[in-house]
């Protein structure tokens, strides 16, 4: 529309009720009040891997023949992370509850011997271009069946795909109702920030944000790039969840695969569990 203006309208569609760090990658991680985003996701999420020395490819519950106990591993930052330079160590829980820093001279044998695999914890500057590996499951839906295939990481991360991920409690409703057996609980699909919908729908709501611009709090502004298609991650257990491959097949069924949506940041700042969230739309006016 020539020589139309351009104004904006935000609709609030829901709050943060919970804040997701993994410092390292496909361990457990660590649920906070606020969190500082970044160009590159939040602070300090996904700042080491373990590296398996043998073949040099990035460890990853996505392979979990490989990587069976992934998932019994706890990771903490030790201090909070400052934007730039070096990430603060990391403090790591072992299944038998031993605790070792990431600055320990032992850390590496101590993994090593608890992983029964020779392993290195490597921090994301120290590998330009790395890969891991993933097991599809025989569900059908996905992508591939009951193979291994390589994936490359963004280049200097260990991210999977993108640098930050948000999941809805519509979302996890509408599965629940879809597969009542399943435990959808927001620990399995590991996402940065859950948004509680304002409304209290039970649909993938995500889905129509694709595209969009979501503004979060005073500041933070996120361009909303795609749905996030899951994985065997997703059916695994932990703690006390069950193994449960209808997870993933519910997901496979009925949205393609995908549970939440991934982000990029187009402006950061802190987000605070309570903050609002709100979808803006522009709008062309003469």
């Amino acid at each position: 529309m020539k020589g139309a203006a351009m104004t904006s309208t935000q609709e609030v569609v829901g709050s943060i009720v919970s804040v997701w760090r993994y410092p390292v990658k496909s361990m457990m991680g660590e649920e906070l009040n606020a969190a500082q985003v970044t160009k590159v996701g939040l602070a300090g999420d996904r700042s080491y891997a373990l590296v398996d020395t043998s073949d040099g490819k990035v460890a990853s519950a996505k392979n979990p023949r490989k990587w069976p106990q992934l998932f019994d591993f706890r990771a903490a930052l030790k201090d909070a992370p400052r934007t730039g330079g070096k990430g603060p160590p990391v403090r790591l829980t072992l299944p038998d509850g031993t605790i070792i820093d990431s600055d320990d001279p032992d850390v590496n044998r101590i993994l090593s011997k608890a992983l029964k695999r020779d392993v290195k914890l490597s921090a994301s500057p120290d590998l330009h271009v790395a890969t891991a590996e993933e097991y599809w499951p025989d569900i059908e839906g996905l992508d591939h069946r009951d193979t291994v295939t390589d994936f490359g990481l963004p280049e200097g991360t260990f991210f999977d795909c993108a640098f930050l991920h948000l999941l809805t409690t519509a979302t996890l409703d509408r599965l629940r109702a879809l597969y009542p057996q399943g435990r959808f609980e927001v620990r399995r699909f590991r996402p940065n920030i859950v948004v509680e919908t304002a409304h209290g729908e039970k649909d993938f709501v995500e889905n129509g944000w694709i595209g969009q611009m979501l503004v979060i709090g005073d500041a933070v502004r996120l361009t909303i790039t795609g749905p996030c298609p899951r994985c065997v991650m997703t059916t695994l257990p932990q703690g006390d969840l069950p193994k449960d491959a209808g997870i993933l097949r519910a997901a496979a069924q009925h949205n393609r695969a995908n549970i939440g949506v991934y982000s990029s940041v187009l402006h950061g700042g802190m987000v605070r569990r309570g903050d609002s969230v709100r979808v803006e739309r522009a709008h062309a006016w003469d």
